[in-house]
């Protein structure tokens, strides 16, 4: 059934006013936005009304740009949310989380699709690449609210988000090259050269230089003109549109490469605006405002937007026949086993408190992301039957993630601050593990 434009003005026009009449009571009950939207989409969805029925393989060209898009949007207010100072102390869990762990649940998915569902190789491993990066759109609870969050176990969760989406990419092309539809070279040579070094350290590299030199143009056109101010979220959106498509243009990893555009961009505007305090003596908050924190309020509306409407889209994908006992076991095999233990694998070699490794082991948020990489893989050419089985499979594990990891956001935080606070108070000579430092 086809609900027309005027529908879908409605049902979105009113699903935001419910969260919005709804917000001051949801803040005592654990629930998410997310998991409202879901709800909405499932019962007018063909699970039960059949209102409407989004299919995203007649629509999968869509889906993956609508999906893009709230990733870009994601990525680039996370980025912009990174406590400066930047320092290998601070980084160096997320970035084994973001490379080390994330390697390892895809090698980990991948072993569970091929042993025991009984996928091909090439299938499994894409499959473990679009489930294995944690997503940066529908973990609001649970990661950097401000950018002067300073709690630990935010910071690794968002950081790591902010990155995994890009280092899921070489295992994504891996598998469709082991499946025929993507050149991995001889002896895997071409995949290692492009897609795993040079798509990491080329989108690194153009998103951090990217951001800098951004920074540096703004912080010379506001010597000149201090009026120069009230399109920050203009700046904001061109600077992920310049980046991400130059990163397209010489297939360098673009997710990466907004992120750190991001960091970057926040990094140089704190120390520009410092340098400027301190030749005129002013405190930096009575500077020119940062296009950055400008920006971040405008970035956050849309991504709630798109959360919205992407997730009300997913509900609208389930049918009954949906779901089966190998998509819910897949499910439990990435919750209760990839995700911890990868989290553990990755982070044995620091001194990071088991508390803190056992909520980011839990914390592994499936999403947008894992359904961008879906459309991605689908419109690479994949046979139908192959892409059938990984969409069951993928929306099945992505909608118990936003009900499980959604319910239990609140409480489990709440009972970590709680622990936290009262270690400090029983040991004040030893910091908290929630900013304690884990390098």
């Amino acid at each position: 059934m086809d609900i027309g434009i005027e529908g879908w003005f409605i049902l979105i026009g009113f699903t935001m006013l419910c969260i919005g009449f709804l917000a001051p009571s949801m803040r005592r009950v654990p629930l998410t936005p997310a998991i409202v939207y879901l709800a909405v989409g499932v019962i007018l969805g063909p699970t039960l009304l059949s209102v409407f029925h989004f299919n995203p393989l007649r629509q999968s060209e869509l889906l993956e740009l609508l999906t893009e898009l709230a990733v870009l949007v994601a990525l680039f207010a996370a980025g912009i949310k990174m406590p400066a100072p930047v320092s290998w102390k601070r980084w160096r869990t997320p970035f084994l989380l973001a490379f080390l762990s994330m390697a390892v649940t895809v090698a980990l998915i991948a072993a569970f699709g091929y042993w025991f569902l009984g996928l091909p190789l090439g299938l499994a491993v894409l499959l473990g690449a679009i489930l294995a990066p944690t997503d940066p759109v529908l973990a609001s609870d649970i990661q950097v609210r401000y950018t002067d969050d300073r709690d630990r176990l935010r910071f690794n969760l968002t950081c790591e988000a902010g990155m995994n989406d890009g280092t899921a990419f070489p295992f994504a092309m891996l598998g469709l090259g082991l499946l025929g539809l993507h050149e991995l070279g001889p002896g895997g040579s071409r995949w290692l050269l492009v897609d795993v070094a040079w798509a990491g350290v080329g989108g690194v590299l153009i998103g951090v230089a990217a951001g800098v030199v951004f920074a540096w143009a703004l912080h010379f056109l506001r010597r000149g003109r201090p009026d120069a101010t009230g399109y920050e979220d203009f700046l904001g959106l061109g600077m992920i549109g310049v980046v991400f498509g130059l990163c397209l243009w010489v297939d360098a990893g673009g997710f990466l490469a907004v992120f750190f555009a991001a960091v970057a961009l926040r990094q140089t505007e704190m120390r520009l605006a410092g340098q400027h305090s301190l030749e005129q003596e002013e405190p930096v908050t009575q500077l020119v405002p940062q296009v950055g924190v400008g920006a971040l309020v405008y970035k956050e509306h849309l991504e709630r937007l798109s959360e919205l409407v992407l997730v009300i889209l997913l509900g609208g994908m389930l049918f009954v026949d949906s779901w089966s006992w190998r998509a819910v076991a897949l499910a439990l095999f990435v919750f209760f086993v990839a995700r911890p233990v990868s989290v553990f694998v990755g982070l044995g070699m620091t001194r990071t408190p088991m508390r803190m490794r056992a909520m980011v082991g839990w914390f592994g948020v499936r999403g947008i992301g894992s359904l961008f990489y879906l459309m991605f893989a689908i419109n690479q050419g994949l046979d139908q039957e192959m892409a059938l089985e990984l969409l069951h499979l993928t929306l099945v594990v992505v909608t118990l993630s936003i009900v499980l990891h959604g319910l239990s956001a609140k409480p489990l935080m709440m009972r970590f601050w709680r622990r936290s606070a009262q270690a400090a108070i029983d040991d004040p000579g030893r910091d908290r593990p929630a900013t304690a430092s884990v390098g």
